[in-house]
């Protein structure tokens, strides 16, 4: 019977995604990933050639979930980030999985991003804004991009009542941060 190398590769994908949201880079087992995906550890390794490679391609499987998960405005920034903060209430094992490999696998995600046409996309409506005069022009646009979504990233695991508090919280950091001096906010 041959085998089906796609199959596989997403089960040993599915399964470090797993294993690497629960432990990061350090913590993770390519042996507990081998058991979940039912497959041989020599096999991973034939594939991805190591640990460090399989880490970077399970990011890389959910990259695009990530960017283009919640629809761009340069318009309504504060929308923007709130719907990214819902995102990471919704899936937080992906969050994880973000915060892990940006500690681990310092400055891999921002070589990843730049070869994404959304996050070319996203920092050109941004400039455009600035240069409008719509949003604040402060930091440049990759800065200003990277700070929105650190800030709607500030889940910190909310107790349930309070996670419409934090998503109003983020909503109003982000106002405050884009909105261009003497301007009237959103």
């Amino acid at each position: 019977m041959a085998r089906d190398s796609t199959a596989t590769k997403q089960r040993i994908l599915d399964a470090a995604t797993v294993e690497f949201a629960a432990y990061g880079l350090a913590g993770a087992r390519v042996d507990r990933v081998a058991e979940r995906a039912g497959a041989n550890k020599q096999l991973i390794y034939a594939y991805f050639g190591s640990k460090e490679r399989l880490f970077d391609a399970t990011l890389a499987t959910h990259l695009e979930h990530f960017i283009e998960a919640v629809p761009f405005d340069a318009d309504d920034l504060p929308g923007y980030a709130t719907a990214m903060f819902d995102f990471g209430i919704q899936h937080p094992d992906l969050l994880r999985l973000l915060r892990w490999h940006t500690l681990e696998r310092p400055g891999e995600l921002a070589r990843m991003e730049q070869d994404h046409g959304a996050t070319r996309r996203k920092l050109t409506a941004l400039a455009e804004a600035q240069a409008a005069g719509t949003v604040d022009d402060t930091l440049a646009p990759a800065e200003l991009l990277a700070v929105i979504l650190a800030i709607a990233q500030a889940i910190d695991d909310p107790e349930p009542a309070s996670t419409a508090v934090r998503r109003a919280s983020v909503a109003t950091a982000v106002r405050r941060l884009v909105t261009p001096a003497g301007g009237a906010g959103r």
